[in-house]
C-alpha cells in the first residue's frame, strides 16, 4: 500500500490528508505541539472560561470553500448580522453588509454606482470564481473572461483601485482596511485582489465564526481523517524526512531546509534560502467583564473591526512600524457566540 507523512496538522495539512485517505493511501500527520491545528486553534489563555482562538478566527471563504462543502461533517458556522465594520472619527462606521445595497446605504452617494458596478459581477458569478482563485496557480482557467475581468482590478494595487473607483472618505477607508489583509503594501500591485475577494466573500457568504472557537474546524476534519483510517501523532517534531512513498510539507520555509535540505534540488534551495518573511504581527487577547463600548454602536453587529481610519492614515501606519496609530484587525466573537466566555462576559483579541 502507498504511504504518505504529512508534517503539519493545520486545516490544509489535514485537508491534504483527507484527499489521500480518501483515495486508499496509508496517512500520517505528525504534528510537533501537543495541540493540533496550529494558528486554527482555541485555548483558554488569559482566565478560566475565556476560549481564544490563537490565530484565525473569522473565514470569509469558509463556507464558499469547495472542499468544505464536499465533506461530509458538520461545521457549525455562525453568522454575525454584517461580516465587518470600520470605524472613523466621526463617530459613524462604515459597514460590509451582506447585501450590496444595504452597504451601498451607508457610502457617500457618489461612490454608490461605482461599487455596484465593481461588485455585482462578481458576487453573481462567485460559486465559479472561487475555485479558479482557491486552484493551483498553474492552471487551465474554467472560466477565462470572468477571471480576466476581476484580474483587470485585481492586479492593481489597492491604493490605485481605492482612489481610482471611489471619491469618498468611507468607500475608500471600507476597500482599504479589506486589502490591508493582504499583508502588503498598499501600494503593490495585486493587493487589491485580497480586497475584493474578501468583500465578494462577504456579500456571497459572509463572514462566519466558528461555535466554540477555531478548534471546532480542525477537531472535526481531524475526526473525518480518522474516520477514513488516518492516524495523527502529537508531541512529534519532524527532524529528518520520514520513510514513506510521499510527504506533504505544511511548514514554513526555513522548517522545511532544516528537514529535507540536503534532499532538494539546489535551485529550490536556494529560492528557499532568498525567501523573506514578512512583518511581525503582534496579538493581544482580552478578556472582558463586559462588550466593547464602540462610540460607533454599529460596529457591535459585526465579529470583525477594522481599526484603522481613512486609506491615507492606513497607508501612513503601514509606512511606519512605529506609528502611534497602527493598522488593527478586531475580532469580537463572543457577541455571537455566548461559549466563548462565561455568562455575562465576552473575550476580543486585536491583531
Amino acid at each position: 500500500m502507498t504511504t504518505a507523512t504529512i508534517i503539519g496538522s493545520v486545516p490544509n495539512g489535514l485537508s491534504a490528508a483527507i484527499v489521500l485517505a480518501s483515495a486508499g493511501v496509508s496517512t500520517k500527520v505528525i504534528e510537533r505541539n501537543p495541540q493540533i491545528g496550529g494558528a486554527c486553534s482555541t485555548a483558554e489563555i488569559t482566565l478560566p472560561g475565556y476560549r481564544h482562538d490563537l490565530g484565525s478566527s473569522v473565514y470569509p471563504m469558509g463556507i464558499a470553500s469547495p472542499f468544505f462543502r464536499s465533506l461530509p461533517i458538520h461545521i457549525p458556522w455562525i453568522q454575525p448580522s454584517a461580516p465587518c465594520a470600520h470605524p472613523l472619527d466621526d463617530g459613524t462606521a462604515v459597514l460590509l453588509e451582506r447585501s450590496i445595497e444595504d452597504t451601498v446605504a451607508n457610502l457617500e452617494s457618489s461612490d454608490r454606482c461605482n461599487y455596484r458596478s465593481l461588485l455585482k459581477p462578481l458576487v453573481d458569478r462567485f460559486p465559479e470564481l472561487v475555485p479558479e482563485l482557491l486552484g493551483p496557480i498553474q492552471h487551465l482557467p474554467q472560466h477565462p473572461l470572468l477571471l480576466a475581468r476581476f484580474g483587470l482590478s485585481a492586479f492593481l494595487p489597492a491604493a490605485s483601485l481605492a482612489r481610482s473607483r471611489f471619491s469618498g472618505v468611507r468607500a475608500r477607508a471600507l476597500f482599504a482596511g479589506l486589502a490591508a489583509h493582504s499583508v502588503l503594501s498598499l501600494a503593490s500591485p495585486g493587493s487589491a485582489a485580497t480586497g475584493l475577494i474578501l468583500m465578494a466573500a462577504g456579500h456571497f457568504s459572509g463572514w462566519p465564526i466558528i461555535r466554540a472557537g477555531a478548534q471546532t474546524l480542525t477537531d472535526a476534519l481531524a475526526r473525518h481523517l480518522e474516520s477514513l483510517g488516518g492516524c495523527i501523532e502529537t508531541s512529534g517534531e519532524v527532524t529528518q524526512l520520514p520513510d514513506t512513498d510521499l510527504i506533504l510539507a505544511d511548514v514554513t520555509p526555513r522548517q522545511l531546509l532544516r528537514i529535507a535540505g540536503s534532499a532538494l534540488p539546489s535551485t529550490y534551495r536556494r529560492q528557499l534560502e532568498r525567501f523573506q518573511y514578512g512583518a511581525g504581527t503582534f496579538k493581544i487577547d482580552y478578556a472582558l467583564n463586559s462588550p466593547i463600548p464602540w462610540k460607533a454602536k454599529e460596529c457591535s453587529r459585526a465579529a470583525t473591526v477594522h481599526l484603522g481610519g481613512t486609506l491615507e492614515e492606513i497607508i501612513a501606519s503601514e509606512r511606519q512600524f512605529t506609528s502611534d496609530a497602527p493598522f488593527i484587525l478586531l475580532v469580537q466573537p463572543s457577541l455571537f457566540d455566548s461559549s466563548r466566555a462565561p455568562a455575562g462576559h465576552h473575550t476580543a483579541w486585536a491583531y
